[in-house]
């Protein structure tokens, strides 16, 4: 669609077909003058003027500025026409003139104005722009250009910043129709596709009877399926659309706008993106993102930053419950086996609050993984921040080792330090409630118990002498072995 400037006497509303400027005029005609897509513009035409003065516009002429349009626009050139009328002020001096289209002015415009020109216009993309396209394709982000340029010029900018390969097969979807739609979409050799606007207007039938809507759920699904995707010459109704329909098809989608027109799909879009120079007001209300230095890099940067900080917090959230098992373990044994409580509640504060905090915390500051940027995007409705696999990885496989090594700890220092044996923590601490806990528990360690006694005689002497006072159903290590070294 073509952005046009009218120049006419009064200022009027900006549409997404035309712009109203002020007029130009000299002493006897007001000056009509129209800019836009150049094939656009030529459609207003009738007559030419050149070196040698206004004359008829053939078909002749039409075509050749057609081919110059083709070759300014595969270099990835951006094509402006121009095209004036002079309205002489004798027969519209009284008229206030208005409109927004060539449907309902009320001044000539079909076929009444005269060809004056073009120019083309570089627009070259930002420096580390195709650098960020690869790197979101790796990271399996697809990146889709939607813009209002020619076909051509849509397809070699495309091509130049890596959404489309530059050794793809592509093919634009322009003045084809029906069948031959059908067909170009089914040839598997065709990797990319460019659609024109008004492939779009043709194709998609939305809201009318089944058929048409299920003529356009076929199309999409066959434009998207495409390998590499753009689309050109498209409005903001079609641009809305486009982002729908990749929504319909489970697509998270991201959306950059700058002007008033992208607004819409800015709203509709799950994160809305605006540019926080050129934007708009309106584009940078609608959005949910503002880019600062207007860069598609930064869009990668925020990315990468995102998948850093949804790895550490699962680290994190790993990291703490893994600690659950061996806290819990020590009182599972005290009820069920009257062992005594290694970790009362106080220790387990300490160690929550103390010891398990710093390293917790620092797993925030984790660097990225290698891979971090090579990875699929993750399924919103399955890879959750707490999985499944999270919770048995950090309770069954981290969580049990934790438990056991503790265990081994606890009674390692018990032996070593007290020597006490392993066995004896069994029904210990229900032994430590009968009055004669303490003579117990000093009768019990390998050096007052006597097993080390070489027979069961020796054994009760040693009882005897050293524990006279202790229950003969309290001596629960007579039988023990002689523990090594």
């Amino acid at each position: 669609y073509p952005l046009c400037a009218l120049a006419v006497s009064d200022e009027r509303p900006v549409s997404t077909q035309s712009t109203w400027d002020d007029l130009e005029e000299d002493e006897e005609n007001f000056i009509l003058v129209l800019k836009g897509a150049s094939e656009k513009v030529l459609q207003y035409c009738s007559e030419i003027i050149d070196e040698k003065g206004t004359r008829e516009f053939t078909q002749e002429d039409k075509e050749k500025i057609n081919e110059d349009i083709a070759v300014l626009s595969k270099m990835g050139e951006r094509v402006l026409g121009f095209c004036m009328a002079l309205l002489p002020k004798e027969k519209f001096s009284t008229v206030e003139f208005d409109g927004d289209n060539a449907d309902n002015c009320n001044f000539p415009m079909n076929g009444g104005l005269s060809y004056i020109g073009m120019i083309s216009m570089i627009d070259p993309p930002r420096p580390g722009v195709p650098e960020a396209v690869a790197s979101c394709q790796q990271a399996g982000i697809r990146v889709i250009m939607v813009t209002g340029d020619h076909p051509l010029t849509a397809q070699a900018i495309a091509k130049k910043v890596g959404i489309i390969h530059p050794d793809a097969n592509s093919i634009i979807l322009q003045e084809q129709r029906g069948e031959e739609v059908e067909k170009a979409l089914n040839d598997e050799a065709q990797t990319a596709v460019v659609v024109h606007g008004t492939v779009l207007e043709r194709e998609i039938a939305v809201g009318k009877d089944i058929e048409g809507q299920n003529k356009a759920t076929t199309f999409w699904n066959k434009v998207l399926a495409k390998k590499y995707v753009s689309f050109a010459r498209t409005s903001p109704a079609q641009k809305l659309l486009i982002v729908n329909a990749c929504q319909e098809r489970g697509g998270i989608v991201a959306v950059t706008g700058d002007g008033v027109n992208d607004s819409p799909a800015l709203k509709k879009a799950d994160i809305g993106v605006a540019m926080g120079i050129t934007g708009t007001d309106v584009s940078k209300d609608a959005a949910d993102m503002i880019l600062l230095d207007d860069n598609f890099a930064s869009i990668v940067k925020g990315v990468e930053e995102g998948r850093i900080i949804f790895d550490n917090l699962k680290k994190s959230i790993a990291y703490t419950l893994s600690s659950n098992i061996p806290e819990i373990l020590p009182f599972i044994l005290y009820v069920a086996a009257d062992m005594p409580l290694p970790l009362p509640t106080p220790l387990i504060l300490c160690v929550d609050l103390g010891t398990d905090m710093a390293p917790a915390i620092s797993m925030a500051y984790e660097t990225k993984e290698s891979n971090i940027m090579t990875r699929k995007p993750r399924d919103p409705s399955r890879d959750k921040l707490v999985t499944a696999r999270l919770v048995l990885f950090s309770y069954i496989q981290i969580g049990v080792l934790q438990a056991l090594a503790g265990v081994y700890a606890y009674m390692v220092v018990l032996w070593d330090a007290a020597g006490i044996h392993p066995y004896s923590l069994i029904g210990l601490e229900t032994d430590n409630n009968y009055s004669d806990t303490d003579l117990y528990l000093s009768c019990c360690t390998y050096e007052n118990c006597g097993y080390h006694e070489s027979n069961l005689a020796s054994k009760e002497l040693y009882k005897n002498k050293i524990c006279p006072d202790l229950p003969y159903d309290k001596w629960l290590l007579q039988d023990l072995p002689k523990r090594n070294g």
